[in-house]
């Protein structure tokens, strides 16, 4: 080997030792700062007064309008979420996000939501069990108002071809797994406003949408009679969705299928 080749060699390895020295310190200081962070974020975690990564602390923007962990309010607008059909909450959270129903606040807070995160917010308010409110004792409806509400919940009108409510919401209107809500429980005007949406056709579901098909039947008295009616009912001991309806369905409907 000539004087040169050696001078070379040489070269190639210091620097090849100058490379493992590097990579070595470079990989000792990534270690040291994992440790750190790691070390940090635990610190963090435990600090004291530290807000926990929960679902349930996640869904707490809820409950300002749904009341404490969705358990609803004695008055008002809002729905009650805690123990409704998970697939019911799931469909209507979809509803928000992808335009069939509308509120400025809801699809604001969800708009940008997987389904796979609404499928969790569902399943929490779904697996919930709390007292329903105090439901009104008394009404400024007449009496006929509030007996041809009870009529159309429990009969319907053949003659409009206007199904009974009690069909698909069940007997005790506590709802029927795994997506027909429960109609008691909840407020006049949230009940009332619904309807009214329903009939003017400003809310949609997922086809078959067979609100849509008995909203379009409805009118503005038949609303004012069933919400009256159903706000000033009890909420029954055992409040559960019913495991299936109380008989075939009138019609075919997306909270059944999907």
């Amino acid at each position: 080997m000539t004087r040169s080749h050696r001078l070379l060699a040489g070269l190639r390895i210091l620097l090849l030792a100058i490379a493992a020295i590097a990579v070595s310190t470079a990989a000792s200081a990534q270690a040291a700062a994992s440790t750190s962070t790691s070390t940090s974020t635990a610190a963090r975690a435990a600090a004291p007064g530290r807000v926990p990564d929960t679902i349930a602390q996640r869904a707490a923007a809820c409950v300002a309008c749904h009341g404490r962990e969705g358990a609803s309010t004695n008055a008002g607008y809002f729905p009650r979420l805690a123990g409704k059909p998970e697939v019911y909450l799931f469909n209507q959270l979809r509803s928000f996000r992808d335009g069939r129903r509308f509120n400025t606040d809801m699809v604001h807070l969800v708009r940008h939501l997987s389904d796979d995160y609404l499928r969790e917010l569902a399943r929490y308010f779904a697996e919930l069990d709390l007292p329903y409110p105090k439901v009104a004792e008394t009404s400024d409806a007449p009496e006929a108002t509030l007996q041809q509400g009870r009529k159309l919940v429990f009969e319907g009108d053949p003659g409009r071809g206007i199904p009974a409510c009690a069909q698909c919401h069940g007997q005790a209107l506590t709802g029927v797994l795994p997506g027909i809500p429960a109609l008691v429980g909840l407020p006049r005007l949230y009940l009332s406003s619904q309807l009214g949406d329903w009939l003017t056709g400003s809310r949609h579901a997922l086809p078959p949408d067979c609100m849509a098909e008995v909203g379009r039947k409805l009118s503005n008295a038949d609303v004012n009679a069933v919400a009256s009616w159903l706000a000033l009912q009890p909420v029954p001991a055992n409040a559960k969705p019913a495991a299936t309806p109380p008989g075939p369905l009138p019609m075919r409907c997306s909270a059944m299928e999907n």
